[in-house]
C-alpha cells in the first residue's frame, strides 16, 4: 500500500507524521472521503471545493489543489482496486503542544482503503447527543470525529449502521457520516445546512437531481415519515428500513426507490458532476 504524504508517494510503513502534528494533538484538521471505482473518483471537484471551504473555516492555508489532484492520481494508480475509499487529510501540521498552531505549515496525507458496496437498506437509531448548529465547526468536515465514534458505537449496539442527531434546538440534523432524507405526505425533504449538518456532496446532488426540499424539521419527523433514506459518498442513496423501533418501507418505498435509481443513473453518466 502506498500513501501520498507532503508531495510524494511512500510505502505505508514509511509514511509517518510527527506525534506533534496538530491534527493528532488537538484534532486541528479537515478531510474528504471520495468514492473511487476502478481508479476513477466521483465528484472530485465538489470534494476539493469543500476541502477549500473547510480549510478557510478553520483558518488553515488554502490547500494546493493541483498537488491534491496529483496525489489522488498517484495513490489510485499505485493501489488498484475495484472500489475504494480515497481519504484526503489536511492538518495544521507540526505544532507546539496546546491549541496554538505552529509555523511549519500544513500536513497533507492521501490514502486509499478498500471498500465494499453498502447494503441497499439499513437501520438507524437516534442518539441523545446534539449537534451544535452555532458552533465554530458547524458545517465543516473536520478530523474532530470522536463524538461520531461514540454515537456510531451506540448504533452498532442496537444493530444499526448509523446514528442520527438532532441539533441544540431539537431539529433533525444529520448522521455521524451521512445526511438524512424523509418523505412526508409524499414529498421529499432534507434538513437545511443551517441546521448544522454537513453540506454533503451526495446530499447536494440528490437535492439537485430529485427536487427534494430543504426543510427545517423536528426530530419527531422521523416518527412521522413515510420513508427515510441516507446519503453519503460511500452509501450513495441507502434506504432505511428501521429507525429505533419503528419499521419503515425501506426499499419498497416508491420515493426512495426513485431517488436510488436517479442517483445511480446520473452518477454513472457523469463522474464529476
Amino acid at each position: 500500500m502506498k500513501i501520498w504524504l507532503d508531495g510524494a508517494l511512500h510505502e505505508a510503513a514509511d509514511a509517518r507524521v510527527s506525534v506533534f502534528d496538530h491534527g493528532l494533538t488537538v484534532g486541528d484538521g479537515i478531510f474528504e472521503t471520495v468514492k473511487a471505482t476502478d481508479g476513477r473518483t466521483f465528484a472530485l471537484t465538489r470534494h476539493l471545493d469543500r476541502l477549500t471551504r473547510s480549510a478557510a473555516g478553520l483558518g488553515l492555508p488554502a490547500p494546493d489543489l493541483d498537488e491534491v489532484r496529483r496525489g489522488c492520481a498517484a495513490v489510485l494508480e499505485a493501489n488498484p482496486m475495484p472500489l475504494g475509499r480515497l481519504r484526503i487529510t489536511y492538518t495544521g501540521g507540526l505544532s507546539p503542544l496546546g491549541s496554538d498552531r505552529g509555523k511549519h505549515g500544513p500536513t497533507l496525507v492521501i490514502a486509499l482503503g478498500e471498500a465494499k458496496r453498502r447494503p441497499d437498506s439499513t437501520a438507524a437509531v437516534t442518539v441523545p447527543w446534539t449537534r451544535n448548529e452555532n458552533g465554530a465547526l458547524a458545517g465543516l468536515k473536520t478530523t474532530s470525529y470522536a463524538e461520531n465514534v461514540v454515537a456510531l458505537a451506540r448504533a452498532h449496539e442496537a444493530g444499526a449502521t448509523e446514528a442520527l442527531f438532532a441539533n441544540t434546538a431539537g431539529r433533525l440534523c444529520e448522521g455521524t457520516g451521512s445526511n438524512v432524507f424523509v418523505v412526508l405526505d409524499g414529498e421529499l425533504h432534507t434538513p437545511p445546512v443551517a441546521s448544522g449538518c454537513l453540506a454533503g456532496i451526495t446530499r447536494r446532488l440528490v437535492v439537485e437531481w430529485t427536487g427534494a426540499q430543504e426543510t427545517d424539521l423536528p426530530l419527531a419527523a422521523l416518527r412521522e415519515a413515510e420513508e427515510v433514506f441516507l446519503t453519503s459518498s460511500l452509501r450513495d442513496v441507502q434506504a432505511v428500513h428501521r429507525v429505533d423501533d419503528r419499521e419503515l418501507p425501506g426499499l419498497s418505498g416508491s420515493v426512495t426507490a426513485k431517488a436510488m435509481r436517479v442517483f445511480e443513473e446520473r452518477s454513472a453518466a457523469d463522474i464529476d458532476p
